[in-house]
């Protein structure tokens, strides 16, 4: 319970802080330091079983016929990644309560900053490839809001964007690699493809999943040639930045690298890729370092050198270099955080970041000056801190690599001339912040953080003097457990010590050394200035971006204008269109042919039936020209036929909740009509006009016809094949014993498919949130606002009669007539109906469906003749709380089977023994049935509302005109 509690924890604390009130900083800053800590000290007692070989793991049974059970699975990588993430998470919650401004939205800040937290943690603690691709693209999410959190800001919004932009693109690759690696290993769990790894090489899908993998690593980490968007970052908050690129986010590429090298490693392509790139950034990032003047962006380019850094060693196919990998990993997070929270201090304290301003802050400062110094030499690789053991370890295995004879000599040099980078700008980052005189017109004078501020930085800076001094008791058991599972389970032989004498990894760190004070010495004779230009104008790689998306955004505009019309029946041809092709090119491949069973007699009651609904349909499209009312009706008897259709061929639930359908949808679309515009006569007896109508409708009566004819083929297909064996005689015989109702349609919906249903009706309730949210600003024609409010219900055509009371057809005059006491004793009747038609769904027709539709007919009936405002003056009708009830019910459904370790939405039956009923069978299926009923009676009424409510919003309007107007006008009459 205590892996799934490191999981859920953070996203329920992160609800929680978005509720509370915004002026309760350190109330929401308490609740994320709890929850932090909580889960800090929650992982580290978990080391003892971590360091003895176990790997941790909890399982949830969700679908496990496709492989998709949600997993927790901890070993020691997968721990040392859970302590940096909620180690440092605390250390930077402890940090933002005292930056943050109390004019910031602090509730709003508290909570995405769990919710990432949460996102990260489901990263690292994942146990089911396909999880782990969805947690991934969370911490994109939850980023870009982080990143964006001063929305307010233009550089804040930019830097989100292309945040979620670049590292979103490469969540939609690692989804694609996971897929992949799932076909390929037969298995979406992590440890059936960890243990798969010479499977994997050997496929002919390997060159594909490893280029989608590395795109998502390279992406996500900032690497060579998707760097750019991390510099971008450095609008975010500086909390956020500390805990972005330390321990979390940018972490997230290295981190799945390293997780799949037992898979991916160990071969050319691997050593190319990863090796070449992981090259190219750290010289990259380490030479535009030098050169920044922000000092975010100082330490932003810094983190993709030492990115590089870490994904070099990873790319060098050796197990040791794989190890000094983890090992920079934990020391590259503990001295960045550091930096970067010192950072932030300069910043507020003296209210600017600008390095060209900032020098002698030691003398204001002294105690910030020493803790920043420290962890400046800790980045540049000085001894007895601890980037010092872990560039030593890089240093040697650039050295020792086994490869041709040009990479054996350019790997050391490249790995020196980046020490003499770090070496530059760290010194940038305290000789000339620090030292020297005070500066004298900063925008605030600089002293001392409070306390607490500052006491974040003192322990990390204390651990990278431990590590750096004492390494083998200080990191030497965390180390090994968390390298261990990254190679593979053996450890090669390494040593934490100080000392190892004279070699060539001590030689190549005195050369970076004094290479990088004279490379500093020389930048600070030099023009500065002119190198910035020349990054910006030759290596900035977000111009490429820009372009880039400017470009797919004309293009995409100029897609919209040549296939996206404003019209929406040649946005229905398209889509019916594409519909068809899409179902009719598999079934072309695949030689579909008819079967081979006997066929019956012809029966010429069905023909008759056929004939009548082939009659309306055509009679519909033609009296559509006309009068639309009618061609409603006709339209319904053709619905009708169908649901009569159903009946003959033995379907009664279809032909039960098809009529439901029909009479709804009718009523829904009659009261849609109204807000159509009336016909233009004088365009209709254009000749033109005609010409134009008559060939689109010649047009749509082709296409109508060509995919009537190949659904009735395909349907023909399917009823002609034996069925004895299959699907279908699989749901008949297992629908009693397994499912517990003889309804073999309703056992499908609620129990077999359940989770489709669950999704169905998810869409169903959108698809109503969505015609609510459009109709809220929806305003009708100006001729229909001139009607009187009980007319604005009519259809269009309707509304023509009424306005002309002399040509009055009996239809509008008999709609108006209708006794509204009629209808409203109908309602306790459809509700009984309901009832009834619900009870009896698992063994007779019926079901929630129709049993929802049912009631809401009753419901849509009053509106229709008594109006909203009499409907909700006698019923309290809340739709959206229906909705929430129908969600709920069936969602708790499923979870309760989940508590009692059965897949989600597994039906169990009870048997009931009561007086008087005698034995009575109770499924949990009819709880999910309960919640399918609440949502379709809760989305059509609000669907419904919506519409009825627009003629109430219409008559108020139309009385504040006519209000306006009145005044206007006698003024002038006494003008």
């Amino acid at each position: 319970m205590s892996l799934w509690l490191l999981l859920v924890l953070p996203f329920a604390a992160s609800v929680l802080a978005a509720l509370l009130p915004a002026n309760a900083r350190n109330l929401e800053s308490t609740l994320a330091a709890v929850v932090a800590l909580w889960c800090t000290l929650q992982s580290a007692l978990l080391f003892p079983e971590i360091a003895a070989g176990q790997v941790l793991q909890a399982e949830l049974v969700w679908m496990p016929q496709l492989g998709l059970n949600p997993s927790v699975r901890l070993d020691g990588f997968a721990w040392m990644f859970c302590m940096l993430v909620f180690g440092i998470g605390t250390l930077v919650v402890l940090y933002a309560r005292y930056y943050m401004s109390p004019s910031d939205p602090v509730p709003r800040f508290f909570s995405f900053l769990l919710a990432f937290m949460g996102a990260m943690a489901g990263v690292v603690v994942s146990g089911n490839t396909i999880q782990l691709a969805f947690f991934w693209e969370l911490t994109s999410l939850f980023s870009f809001l982080l990143i964006g959190y001063w929305h307010h800001r233009r550089d804040a919004r930019r830097g989100a964007r292309m945040a979620l932009t670049v590292t979103a693109a490469g969540g939609l690759a690692l989804l694609g690699a996971m897929l992949m690696l799932g076909h390929i290993v037969g298995s979406y769990s992590l440890d059936a493809t960890l243990a798969a790894g010479e499977q994997v090489r050997t496929h002919a899908l390997y060159p594909a999943v490893l280029a989608l993998v590395l795109l998502a690593a390279f992406t996500k980490s900032a690497q060579f040639p998707f760097h750019f968007w991390l510099p971008n970052a450095m609008a975010a908050p500086t909390p956020v930045s500390s805990y972005l690129h330390s321990a979390t986010m940018v972490k997230a590429g290295v981190f799945l690298l390293a997780r799949l090298w037992p898979v991916l490693g160990g071969t050319e392509p691997w050593l190319w890729w990863v090796g070449g790139i992981g090259v190219a950034t750290l010289l990259l990032g380490g030479f535009i370092a030098m050169f920044q003047r922000d000092l975010k962006g100082v330490l932003a380019y810094s983190t993709i050198s030492h990115l590089g850094l870490i994904t070099l060693l990873l790319g060098l196919n050796s197990e040791l270099a794989t190890v000094a990998a983890v090992f920079h990993i934990m020391n590259h997070a503990t001295f960045k955080a550091s930096l970067f929270m010192a950072a932030g201090i300069v910043d507020h304290e003296s209210g600017t970041r600008d390095m060209q301003r900032l020098s002698g802050l030691r003398h204001a400062m002294p105690i910030t000056a020493t803790l920043a110094t420290v962890a400046s030499a800790a980045m540049a690789g000085v001894p007895l801190l601890n980037g010092f053991l872990s560039k030593e370890m890089f240093f040697s295995e650039t050295v020792f690599l086994d490869a041709s004879p040009l990479v054996a000599i350019s790997l050391p040099v490249a790995a020196t001339v980046a020490g003499m980078f770090s070496v530059a700008y760290s010194l940038r980052l305290t000789v000339s912040v620090f030292f020297g005189p005070l500066a004298s017109d900063l925008p605030r004078q600089p002293h001392e953080p409070r306390r607490w501020m500052r006491v974040p930085v003192e322990l990390l800076v204390a651990i990278c003097l431990l590590v750096g001094m004492f390494p083998q008791w200080a990191i030497g058991p965390i180390l090994a457990t968390a390298a261990q599972p990254v190679v593979g389970g053996h450890l090669p032989a390494y040593s934490l010590s100080l000392w190892h004498g004279p070699n060539a990894a001590l030689t190549m760190s005195a050369i970076a050394m004094a290479g990088g004070i004279f490379l500093y010495w020389g930048l600070l004779r030099s023009h500065t200035q002119r190198h910035t230009r020349l990054w910006q104008d030759r290596l900035d790689a977000s111009r490429v971006f820009h372009a880039l998306l400017t470009l797919a955004t004309h293009g995409a505009r100029s897609a919209r204008r040549m296939l996206s019309t404003r019209r929406l029946q040649w946005q229905m041809r398209w889509l019916v269109v594409t519909s068809f092709l899409a179902a009719a090119l598999p079934l072309w491949s695949a030689r579909t042919h008819w079967g081979e069973r006997a066929l019956l007699p012809p029966s010429f009651t069905l023909t008759v039936l056929w004939l009548v609904g082939g009659a309306c349909a055509i009679a519909a499209a033609w009296q559509a020209k006309f009068h639309r009312l009618a061609a409603l009706i006709l339209v319904g008897g053709t619905g009708l036929c169908v649901s009569l259709t159903f009946l003959w061929f033995s379907a009664p639930d279809l032909a039960l909740t098809q009529f439901a359908v029909e009479f709804v949808t009718t009523v829904l679309i009659l009261l849609g009509l109204r807000w159509l515009p009336r016909r233009d006569e004088t365009l209709r007896a254009a000749r033109a006009e005609q010409l134009r109508t008559r060939a689109r409708r010649v047009s749509d009566g082709f296409i109508a016809s060509i995919c009537g004819l190949g659904m009735a083929w395909l349907a023909y297909a399917l009823m002609s094949r034996d069925f004895t064996h299959g699907t279908a005689t699989y749901f008949l015989e297992q629908a009693l014993p397994q499912g517990g109702g003889s309804n073999v349609v309703n056992v499908m919906l609620v129990d077999f498919r359940g989770f489709d249903t669950f999704g169905e009706i998810v869409v169903l309730g959108i698809v109503a949130c969505t015609v609510y949210a459009l109709l809220r600003r929806f305003r009708p024609a100006r001729e229909t606002m001139d009607l009187p409010p009980q007319q604005r219900l009519l259809p269009a055509d309707l509304q023509t009669d009424l306005l002309n009371p002399r040509h009055a057809s009996d239809t509008a005059v008999g709609y108006l007539m209708v006794p509204a006491v009629l209808a409203r004793l109908l309602l306790p009747f459809s509700a009984l109906i309901a009832v009834h038609l619900f009870l009896r769904g698992h063994d007779q027709p019926g079901g929630g469906f129709v049993a929802g539709l049912v009631l809401s007919l009753g419901l849509i009936v009053q509106y229709l003749v008594s109006g909203a405002a009499w409907v909700e003056a006698h019923v309290r009708v809340l739709p959206e709380r229906w909705m929430a009830a129908g969600l709920l019910c069936a969602l708790f459904t499923g979870l309760g089977a989940l508590y009692f370790g059965y897949p989600f939405l597994t039906s169990h039956m009870l048997q009931l023994q009561l007086p008087w009923l005698g034995e009575l069978h109770l499924a949990s299926a009819l709880f999910f049935d309960i919640g399918v009923a609440l949502l379709v009676v809760g989305a059509t009424l609000l669907i419904l509302t919506a519409i009825a409510h627009q003629s109430v919003r219409s008559h108020r309007f139309h009385a504040h005109l006519l209000a306006e107007r009145q005044p206007a006008a006698a003024q002038g009459g006494q003008g």
